[in-house]
């Protein structure tokens, strides 16, 4: 017994070292962010969030904080960082700055794209304070998730991704337990338009309800920070007051991209979320942990992106409106990814062998009319373009758009969202340095560093719709959404694909009309995991008929059905797919007929 009290005293002293002798920074922690932003979007692959000084060609203001100091003395210090266009060498170039000094070392232009730690010397702490800085050299997207100034001689601090795992645990404190939000009867993880109506719909049923989301912002793609135009109809349903709440979302037609950010409602979103009185919501907060008990979820547990604090949601009835899939998945929830085969499906627009491709990621661009000629750099580091091909717009619309089973649009997050930047970057520098009539006087304005995504994980349900589903216009028992929008599959615009073969950015299409049809609520729960419904894009469809399903009005009724669904399963005491089995006519009358009356006024307030 005493050398077990032993063990555990030599543990927590050898514990409270290495805290004496490591101050360890996240740079998304820092207190003031100047012009750097937070990334996130490759929190699945990193485990964190970084800055990134997204200035579209303009150097942005130095990013601050100020850290107490462990013990004075020398220390060695290590940034973590990549070269994220090392063509040869990138743009992303940066310094670090302790108490106003920079270090001699400039980070961001290593020649490789691998996430690493560098060396960034020796410095001597005098005082029990000290002021860390990332001053930007470019504007063009440099970054740095963190940095470590240690006092131990020769430590280097792992690479590896589950040591770098443990070791960010254990420099945060992460192992301590989380905060507890508390309870609620529906846990809506995604704030896109597919999640926030879903955490509407159930508030208004009278359900206690939190809102989690992991940007600072609800609307999803139709954020300002992706600036995509609502699609789909809302006006031709077989059940005409479903899509209220999306009418509530919807901010009128700005188009794709538009230059100016109020266009897409961003405070009138939040506004109406925070005006209802069951719902809780939760910004900035990455999930990246569920805890099952048997087949059911029981909690999940997200990470503030920025001060990396964690907090736990346990809840009854779950909803994956990540569109990703990222609970699903984390949930053991059976989904496919990619596109099935005529054979598995029956479909004459599926592939002929089912393989990885997905439809692609978007980021939007937009350029504005100035008084005076501005200039732009040259950019050696981007994809090339020439006069014999080039893309001659001042705005883009979805056409850009990088995937098609090139990348994971999951695992492949920052590069997609990279190699967007190098096609946007390469092109505008080019109409800047040769198209000067036209472009000498227009100025990019604006440049989503947040990637659109279309496609990634389907989760299974009860039923998958198909083609055949869509064109046919079955109309199931529990047929709910009506949805119009065409079967819209991208693939690779041919002219961009013969310059640029298996680096493809720009996009083409075949719309395919359907008559308005149904979406079962079958395709809105898991087949596997008894408590998770969802809504999105991630519903349960082929690849053929997801594009269809996957625009986002339509995605907002999905919403509002599950919202629905949430309330009967918890007044009956029953799963998702009990709501089907048992209690499907009371699901349809509230489609029908909006809220029943035993929802209360005050209930919805």
């Amino acid at each position: 017994m005493k050398s077990v009290l032993k063990t555990i005293f030599l543990l927590l002293l050898t514990l409270h070292a290495v805290a004496q002798e490591h101050l360890f920074v996240e740079t998304e922690s820092f207190t003031d962010k100047g012009g750097w932003v937070i990334d996130q979007q490759s929190f699945v692959v990193m485990g964190s969030s970084y800055l990134m000084a997204h200035g579209m060609g303009r150097p942005v203001k130095d990013a601050v904080t100020t850290v107490s100091v462990p013990k004075r003395g020398k220390y060695q210090i290590w940034v973590r960082t990549k070269d994220w266009a090392p063509f040869p060498k990138g743009p992303g170039k940066f310094q670090v700055v302790l108490d106003g000094k920079p270090l001699n070392t400039v980070f961001g232009e290593s020649g490789s794209d691998e996430w690493k730690w560098y060396y960034g010397g020796e410095t001597t702490l005098q005082n029990d304070q000290v002021r860390l800085a990332l001053h930007d050299l470019t504007g063009f997207n440099g970054r740095c998730d963190a940095i470590l100034l240690t006092s131990v001689p020769k430590f280097t601090p792992p690479n590896a991704l589950e040591a770098l795992s443990a070791f960010r645990k254990k420099m945060l404190n992460l192992t301590d337990k989380p905060a507890d939000a508390g309870h609620f009867d529906l846990v809506v993880v995604g704030g896109g338009i597919a999640g926030t109506c879903a955490a509407i719909s159930g508030a208004r049923m009278g359900l206690k309800v939190a809102l989690i989301q992991d940007r600072p912002m609800l609307g999803g793609n139709n954020s300002s920070e992706v600036r995509v135009h609502l699609r789909g109809d809302v006006d031709k349903n077989h059940y005409p007051k479903l899509g209220r709440i999306v009418r509530e979302m919807d901010n009128g037609d700005p188009g794709n991209g538009h230059p100016d950010a109020q266009e897409y409602g961003d405070a009138r979103k939040i506004a109406i979320v925070k005006g209802e009185r069951n719902l809780s919501l939760f910004l900035n907060t990455h999930v990246d942990q569920v805890e099952k008990q048997g087949d059911k979820i029981i909690a999940v547990t997200g990470r503030d992106i920025a001060t990396n604090k964690e907090t736990r949601f346990s809840g009854t009835y779950f909803s994956d409106c990540t569109g990703d899939g990222t609970i699903a998945a984390l949930a053991g929830a059976e989904f496919r990814m990619g596109r099935e085969s005529k054979a598995e499906t029956g479909e004459s627009l599926a592939a002929d062998k089912s393989d990885d491709f997905t439809l692609g990621t978007s980021n939007l661009w937009a350029s504005l009319d100035r008084d005076t000629v501005s200039a732009f750099p040259e950019t050696p580091w981007a994809l090339p373009f020439s006069d014999e091909y080039h893309i001659d717009e001042a705005r883009s619309d979805w056409q850009w758009e990088t995937g098609f089973g090139n990348f994971n649009t999951i695992t492949d997050a920052e590069k997609i969202r990279d190699h967007n930047l190098r096609a946007i970057y390469g092109n505008w520098s080019y109409l800047k340095h040769h198209k000067q009539a036209k472009y000498g006087k227009k100025e990019l304005a604006w440049v989503a560093y947040i990637g659109g995504k279309r496609e990634s994980r389907r989760i299974i349900g009860d039923h998958v719709l198909n083609q055949m589903d869509i064109q046919e216009g079955k109309q199931y028992p529990d047929g709910t959404v009506t949805a119009t929008w065409t079967i819209d599959l991208h693939f690779p615009d041919e002219k961009n694909k013969q310059y640029f073969d298996g680096q493809e950015f720009f996009a083409g299409t075949k719309h395919i009309k359907v008559a308005p049809y149904t979406i079962p609520y079958r395709c809105l729960y898991s087949k596997n995991v008894s408590n998770l419904f969802m809504a999105g894009r991630n519903i349960s469809t082929t690849h053929v008929a997801f594009g269809s399903t996957r625009v986002m009005r339509t995605c907002g009724m999905m919403g509002e059905v599950v919202g629905f669904a949430a309330y009967i399963a918890k007044k009956h005491n029953t799963s998702p797919r009990g709501v089907y089995q048992t209690y499907l006519p009371e699901l349809m009358g509230i489609v029908r007929d909006d809220v029943p009356a035993s929802i209360t006024p005050e209930a919805r307030k």
